[in-house]
């Protein structure tokens, strides 16, 4: 019995973890971090930005949203996820609905306290937000066009935060934003592609479901192409730095997207195809840190020599 109780208690926080896609949460928080320190406020030190408590409760109202909308998410589409996803789902399940809910509405407090600390603006976009992803939860997702965009939208959310927070509102800013949502709205149709026998078994009309496969193979094909042009225009632009050899590889990675989706007819093919958007994803939130490596560099040299 002594063992069997903390296996349990592991087993329900690991299955917490995958509820709330921990690992999603780690990469938002660095995305939120990076992007503020490269993008947002470039002329502010980084032990300003990593200081400033109102960023932090941006950062931290954020990931307690996201995370609520995980698990409310994750609460509507049992079903689906049991045909999708039958391992992830049995470690789901771990976890009782009760307690998910319950847990859900906590966060969903905390998100909003944590924005009323900023401001009752802050307060306020939070609550839209936390609105926002349980109208998309509850109903939107059965639509194909509008619960494609919204998903897209309120995964890049977070970093409108931050952006509204900083003010800047440079041009390189919102190609990079383009940028980000054409690959995200990428990523969210092959996904729809790879989860289309869930989706017909319990009635969801995504866009695979009402429109076929071929029909979105040439959509995705459409919005790689799409996704080339805000992709050279950051490739030009010298502001960028070293982050320039992230855009190389994502026009190399696109071309070859677009090539092997117009071939894919199997669910293996769509599986493989999401698991290069997501590294690409995470690559583009890592080589931020490229478009000025002084701005590190010098911090740590500061630090080890107030050290020493």
């Amino acid at each position: 019995m002594s063992t069997s109780k903390p296996a349990s208690v592991f087993y329900k926080l690991l299955s917490l973890v995958s509820v709330i896609r921990g690992y999603n949460i780690l990469v938002l928080i660095g995305a939120q971090y990076l992007a503020a320190i490269f993008i947002f406020s470039p002329q502010k030190s980084l032990r300003i930005v990593l200081l400033d408590s109102d960023l932090f409760f941006i950062v931290f109202a954020s990931v307690c949203v996201v995370a609520s909308g995980y698990i409310i998410n994750n609460f509507y589409d049992v079903k689906i996820d049991q045909i999708n996803r039958p391992i992830k789902t049995n470690l789901d399940s771990f976890v009782r609905q009760q307690t998910k809910l319950e847990i859900y509405f906590l966060l969903n407090f905390l998100g909003f306290f944590f924005g009323w600390m900023i401001s009752w603006k802050a307060a306020l976009f939070f609550a839209a937000y936390i609105f926002a992803i349980w109208l998309y939860s509850h109903k939107l997702k059965r639509h194909p066009f509008i619960g494609l965009l919204l998903v897209t939208v309120l995964t890049i959310l977070p970093f409108f935060a931050v952006f509204l927070y900083y003010k800047n509102f440079a041009k390189i800013i919102f190609i990079h934003a383009s940028f980000l949502f054409l690959v995200l709205l990428l990523r969210g149709l092959i996904k729809d592609l790879e989860n289309i026998r869930g989706a017909i078994a319990n009635n969801y009309t995504t866009f695979p479901v009402k429109y076929g496969e071929r029909k979105t193979r040439k959509l995705g094909i459409f919005i790689v192409l799409s996704t080339l042009i805000p992709a050279v225009v950051l490739l030009l632009d010298p502001s960028i730095g070293y982050m320039s050899y992230y855009f190389y590889f994502s026009l190399f990675a696109l071309i070859l997207i677009a090539f092997f989706l117009w071939k894919a007819n199997l669910r293996k093919h769509y599986v493989l195809l999401h698991n290069v958007l997501k590294i690409m994803i995470l690559l583009g939130i890592l080589s931020l840190l490229f478009i000025d490596p002084s701005v590190v560099v010098e911090r740590v040299i500061d630090r080890l020599n107030e050290i020493n």
